[in-house]
């Protein structure tokens, strides 16, 4: 099979769908978010998608009206990002909930205007070698506009995601930008699926630690129905390029992020395991996300901008008048064996992440 971009219901919301004949990819309208990286196999051990797609019915946010939606998704500043909330999400210009009434009043919800605005497809470039998907939105509350260039190279099982955000304002402003990659059943499973990444620390009950945890601890999702977690991490300062991946015994496929060191000091390590009581999460959801970018925690801006730094690294960053910004991260799939132990590490070949097993 060729190299193909089509529309389609993805989930039952209108997506982009790419194609080369190794991996399919879905990117949504609707939030812009990555709904779907699979592999195209036949065997149900390594076709899963390992993003988190709700148990509740979901819808494009742009659509919310709070006189039909409210009695599903609830009345809090969540609501909008929990009707459309899907897979991989962009959390921008803000990472958590919104600092003030004021910008609640202004339909600001948690994570920023990004995710739960409508993304336009802007053009395709199709070459010997693969093809670029590019789509935008403009963020008319918060006076940005973000872009995405989405490439699947022929033949591989990897596809790479560049990012713009432009400052369209006339002045300097603090941001948060972070990547809220977001999984989920059956691949995300309480007690089994297990983490590995190049970070160095984090914070868990305002005690620091060092990655993995005494034992290991950390790598594995919780077990505990009724549960969950956040902890922070700092990747490893020495590092040009980090890594995470994520794995689950029972399947054969694995699902890694490489992005630079530079941009993106921190990494959050977020655990849901039926705890969330609020309208549409009612005890129901079972998740692990993993969020990387310029912030320690989804605390909202101003809260970061309060806290400043955390081990000496900015929680926040800058971005000048009419600046435009550049962000990029590698998403790669790759089939394990079983009794697989782990990754030590990944490193990039001309393009293509390639794991190192612990």
């Amino acid at each position: 099979m060729g190299q193909t971009v089509k529309e389609e219901k993805v989930y039952g919301r209108d997506a982009w769908v790419l194609e080369n004949g190794q991996i399919r990819v879905a990117l949504l309208k609707g939030g812009g978010h990555i709904a779907e990286v699979r592999l195209l196999s036949g065997d149900s051990k390594k076709n899963v998608n390992p993003m988190r797609v709700p148990h509740y019915p979901t819808i494009d946010p742009h659509s919310y009206d709070p006189a039909v939606h409210d009695a599903t998704y609830g009345s809090d500043p969540h609501r909008w990002l929990s009707s459309g909330y899907m897979g991989h999400l962009l959390c921008f210009p803000f990472y958590g909930p919104p600092s003030s009434p004021e910008e609640v009043a202004a339909r600001l919800g948690n994570h920023g205007e990004a995710p739960i605005v409508e993304w336009q497809r802007m053009k395709v470039q199709e070459t010997e070698a693969g093809m670029t998907f590019w789509y935008a939105a403009w963020l008319p509350r918060t006076q940005y506009r973000v872009e995405r260039a989405v490439t699947l190279a022929k033949g591989t099982r990897h596809v790479k995601v560049e990012e713009w955000v432009e400052n369209v304002a006339g002045y300097d402003r603090p941001f948060q930008w972070m990547q809220h990659a977001t999984f989920g059943p059956p691949f995300i499973e309480p007690g089994k699926t297990a983490l590995d990444t190049s970070a160095t620390r984090g914070m868990v009950a305002n005690e620091e630690v060092a990655w993995p945890g005494e034992g290991g601890k950390l790598r594995l999702m919780t077990g505990v129905e009724r549960s969950g977690g956040y902890v922070p991490l700092q990747m490893d300062p020495a590092r040009k390029t980090q890594f995470f991946t994520l794995y689950n015994p029972a399947m054969q496929v694995l699902i890694g992020y490489v992005y630079p060191a530079a941009q993106n000091p921190w990494l959050a390590d977020w655990q849901e395991n039926k705890r969330n009581t609020i309208k549409p999460w009612n005890n129901q959801v079972i998740a692990r996300g993993l969020e990387f970018g310029n912030s320690p925690y989804a605390e909202g801006l101003r809260k970061a901008v309060d806290r400043g730094k955390m081990f000496g690294v900015p929680a926040y960053g800058w971005i000048g008048a009419k600046q435009k910004l550049k962000n990029e991260y590698t998403i790669f799939l790759a089939e394990v064996p079983e009794n697989f132990g782990g990754v030590k590490d990944v490193v990039v070949k001309d393009g293509a992440p390639q794991i190192v097993p612990r």
